[in-house]
């Protein structure tokens, strides 16, 4: 994996933990494995500092372990994590998405096929390492719906949810990009027609379908194990 240009700003230990996440769900950090807190800060060429603060955001999120004078553990990944993930995006995800429904704008609605527009030929035109680009827009697109909500309480819990889903993963799984766009156009379709229970099954049904997909992929690299999490200490 290459590593991204990292520098100090406020921010920099959430993006730190962007990059643990994204490592642990591709397998390069494998569970048992320990991330180690100097090696690591001198990879990125920033302070351990963000480099800590990244690793107790991640033992909160359930990601990782801290044991006693041996450092921080990375713990295993279950089918069921994934599927709660998922279930708990689709629920949220589809009150957003009836909201943004009876909200939504024409303006809003023009940037939001545009999104699509651009998402669709960056995955028709796709080169390898171009992954960031798919993973930006897809994000663009559910966060416009988001917004148009108007609801960001709601928002800002989807934001917190999304965290635990490696989106990164999702333009590598076979079929996803497919399916996706056939979700995300009948999506648009729902939120044209201004239909909040259409947009609501839509997106509910998108993100909760997902997770079955991920859960094979993730499983085939070793990263989603069948056994629980080990005992903390």
């Amino acid at each position: 994996m290459t590593v991204p240009g990292f520098a100090a700003r406020p921010q920099l230990s959430d993006d730190v933990a962007r990059f643990i996440r994204r490592r642990i769900f591709d397998g390069t950090y494998a569970a048992g494995s320990y991330v180690r807190l100097d090696q690591l800060a001198a990879e990125l060429g920033i302070s351990v500092t963000p480099v800590r603060e990244a690793l107790f955001a991640l033992r909160a999120e359930g990601l990782i372990d801290q044991r006693p004078r041996r450092g921080f553990m990375v713990l295993p990944v279950t089918g069921r994590d994934v599927t709660d993930v998922a279930n708990v995006q689709g629920y949220v995800g589809g009150e957003l998405a009836a909201r943004a429904a009876l909200n939504i704008t024409d303006d809003q609605l023009r940037e939001l096929k545009e999104i699509q527009a651009q998402l669709e030929e960056a995955y028709g035109s796709r080169r390898a390492g171009d992954d960031e680009r798919t993973v930006r827009l897809n994000h663009e697109f559910h966060r416009a719906i988001n917004v148009a909500a108007d609801s960001p309480k709601l928002a800002q819990l989807m934001s917190q949810i999304t965290r635990y889903a490696p989106e990164s993963v999702f333009p590598n799984i076979a079929g996803w990009p497919d399916q996706s766009m056939k979700d995300h156009r009948r999506i648009l379709s729902a939120l044209k027609k201004h239909d909040a229970e259409l947009a609501r099954a839509a997106m509910s049904e998108h993100l909760a379908a997902g997770a079955g997909p991920l859960i094979d992929h993730l499983t085939a690299r070793g990263v989603v194990v069948d056994e629980g999490r080990p005992t903390r200490r």
